[in-house]
């Protein structure tokens, strides 16, 4: 019985550690640990897969370290879309794509979902025509923006978000203009009885308290809307929402430049 136990334990301590060796899960698609892509560069990239994610559901995920050390590039690319939960949970349809500098190795984890319009002949021939040429040159940006550009021509017609968010550029401008016209209706009925006693003009005497406190509400409320969920967001608004907890069954391929 204490060998059992002993067991367990043992178990559960190399279970812990593998899963050290994962970046914590982000709130980001693009997520570079190696300071290896600019600003704007991470920001394009975010953008790019922000918008197909939402159009799809299709979760495109790419992350950037130093090193994979002792893992096979393939078994660590599975496992982090796995710790990440990259993809839909009902539909499986993640992509995650780790790129190892030091190691100088790329693998592509495609999920359950997406294996039929991304099986391992089509990643491995994005690794050697769109990536390998690129990053023998230096350029990691250009050859991450050709695979997924290549990926998402691959896997657009497989699915469609049931549940979009907002639209990027100028969303909630339906509400805003509820919220205006209902604003508007209840400023006119406090100034129509602001003539009456004390109470009333609390609200309506002097361009009415009630008036600034209300379109203080309307503006400052809209000032919040437009903002990413996830903050920092230059790309326009409209956070990525988050991963899904997608599976991997190990479909991919992987290479090295």
């Amino acid at each position: 019985m204490n060998k059992l136990i002993l067991a367990f334990f043992f178990s559960f301590l190399c279970i812990t550690a593998f899963a050290q060796d994962y970046p914590a899960k982000p709130g980001t698609l693009v997520n570079d640990y190696t300071n290896t892509l600019s600003s704007s560069q991470k920001q394009q990239l975010e953008d790019k897969l922000k918008v197909f994610d939402d159009s799809t559901s299709n979760q495109i995920a790419i992350a950037i370290v130093k090193t994979v050390g002792d893992y096979d590039i393939n078994e660590y690319a599975l496992g982090l879309g796995r710790a990440w939960g990259v993809g839909s949970g009902k539909k499986n349809n993640g992509v995650m794509i780790v790129v190892a500098l030091g190691d100088r190795k790329i693998a592509i984890q495609t999920g359950y979902g997406l294996e039929g319009a991304l099986p391992d002949v089509i990643t491995k021939r994005i690794i050697e025509n769109e990536i390998k040429p690129s990053f023998k040159g230096g350029d990691y940006y250009g050859g991450l923006d050709a695979a997924t550009t290549a990926i998402i021509k691959y896997t657009r017609g497989e699915y469609k978000n049931d549940t979009p968010k907002a639209s990027r550029k100028g969303g909630g401008s339906g509400s805003i203009t509820i919220i205006i016209i209902i604003i508007v209706i209840i400023v006119l009925i406090i100034k129509k009885g602001g003539g009456g006693g004390g109470g009333s003009r609390v609200l309506g005497s002097r361009g009415g308290v009630g008036e600034a406190l209300l379109w203080g509400a309307l503006f400052g409320s809209g000032g919040r809307s437009s903002g990413s969920s996830w903050g920092g967001g230059s790309g326009g608004g409209g956070g990525f929402g988050g991963f899904g907890g997608g599976s991997f069954g190990g479909g991919g391929s992987s290479g090295s430049w």
